[in-house]
Order: structure tokens, then C-alpha cells, then sequence
């Protein structure tokens, strides 16, 4: 079911304009991405079991290198989430109130979206940090000499899939409030 966010961005049914097309396909691909990581992480996990069963020893980098394709993961499908109306929050309240007070209720997703994106903001900020001390430093996972691997590119992933998901929050805060205006101009 469309949310009024989707129907402020779309008036009419009509199809979405250029840059909002080039938007959605950005957000799909992240999501694809972190689908496909989703495999690569069963298999890494799959592969360490049979060597730990047939070899008696566990494969180098299983744990550390699980730990960030899971972040990664959750970073990359978290713009589609909130793209799709998926996140947790009390839906006793929210829809009835909605439908019973269109601008009240538009304004309150949009506040609740404002925060979502300023809390998102936060994370993507300081993950960002995070990625320039592990570019700097050389940051690796591994144990030298066995198997390594940087980990900048793993936070470059998670800070722009956070990076993403914050805009979407502030994209659909602006289409909640378009659509608090367009509630308020009815008779």
C-alpha cells in the first residue's frame, strides 16, 4: 500500500520523474548489493563449517570478515527499509491517526523522519571518521602473514549505505510535508 510519502512524490499515478528514477534505482542496487553480500557471507560461513569439520581448524578471517559484511549488509538495505514504510514503530496509533487528521498526522511522520535522518546523520558522520582513521592507520583484519585485508572498503560501503538511508529519511520527511500542505488546502 503506497504511503502518502510516495503519493506526494508521484501526484496523479504518474510515473516518477528522471532524477527520482535515478534515486529508486540507486536505492534498489544497494539493497540488490546487500543481498548478494548475504550469499557471500552463507558461503563463507558454509565453507568455514566443512574445513572445520574435515580439517579440524577454522578458515582465517571467518569471524572478522562476518562481522563486517553483517554490518554492511544491514547499512546497504537500510535505505529500501525506510523506502518501503518497514521500519518498527507503533502502528496502533499511526494510522488511524493519519486517516482521522491528515495534516497532524503528516506532520508527525515528517517529525518522525526528521529524526530518523538526524539520528541516521549521526551514525553516517561518525562511521565516517571511523573510515578515514582506518584509510590513514592502514586498518587490516587478518593475522599478517596468513590472510589479510583492508578495511576501509567494508566502512566506505557502510558509510554511504547509512549516507543513503539518511537522505531517504530527509526525502520522505520533505513528501510527508508537501503532503501536510496539500491535506491543509482541502476543504
Amino acid at each position: 500500500m503506497p504511503s502518502a510519502t510516495d503519493n506526494a512524490r508521484q501526484p496523479g499515478g504518474r510515473s516518477p520523474n528522471a532524477p527520482t528514477r535515478a534515486w529508486q534505482i540507486l536505492v534498489d542496487g544497494l539493497a540488490a548489493l546487500g543481498t548478494l553480500l548475504i550469499l557471500v557471507l552463507m558461503l563463507v560461513i558454509s565453507a568455514d563449517i566443512v574445513m572445520r569439520n574435515l580439517l579440524g581448524s577454522s578458515l582465517p578471517l571467518v569471524s572478522e570478515l562476518g562481522a563486517l559484511l553483517l554490518v554492511m549488509i544491514v547499512s546497504l538495505q537500510l535505505a529500501t527499509t525506510i523506502r518501503a514504510d518497514r521500519l518498527a514503530r507503533t502502528e496502533i496509533f499511526f494510522p488511524g491517526f493519519r486517516l482521522k487528521r491528515p495534516v497532524a498526522g503528516s506532520i508527525l511522520s515528517a517529525l518522525f523522519n526528521l529524526t530518523g535522518a538526524a539520528m541516521i546523520g549521526l551514525i553516517a558522520w561518525s562511521s565516517f571518521l571511523i573510515l578515514q582513521k582506518d584509510w590513514t592507520s592502514g586498518e587490516y583484519i587478518g593475522v599478517s602473514g596468513i590472510a589479510t585485508l583492508p578495511v576501509w572498503p567494508f566502512r566506505a560501503f557502510i558509510v554511504f549505505g547509512v549516507a543513503v538511508a539518511a537522505c531517504e529519511f530527509l526525502f520522505r520527511a520533505v513528501g510527508d510535508l508537501a503532503a501536510s500542505v496539500k491535506a491543509g488546502e482541502r476543504p
